[in-house]
């Protein structure tokens, strides 16, 4: 939706703590943190029209970032 924030901090604020420690110490979390955001970023754009795009690939995107955020939530939880 336009105007909705889907970075990790705004979707996991008790974790922010948690997100920027593993963001300087884990390789791994901080890679699937970069393309987490670059996904939203893309996701965002296509929702608010500014980019075109079809809904096949706003979804494909929109799935890609659950699958992100899903795998940053369990390395957080860890």
């Amino acid at each position: 939706m336009i105007g909705e924030h889907h970075d990790l901090v705004h979707e996991l604020p008790e974790y922010r703590e948690r997100i920027h420690e593993l963001k300087t110490s884990n390789n791994h979390f901080s890679r699937l943190f970069d393309e987490y955001h670059e996904i939203t970023k893309q996701a965002e754009l296509a929702a608010a029209e500014v980019e075109p795009t079809t809904t096949s690939r706003e979804e494909e995107l929109k799935k890609r970032r659950l699958e992100l955020k899903d795998e940053l939530f369990k390395m957080l939880q860890g």
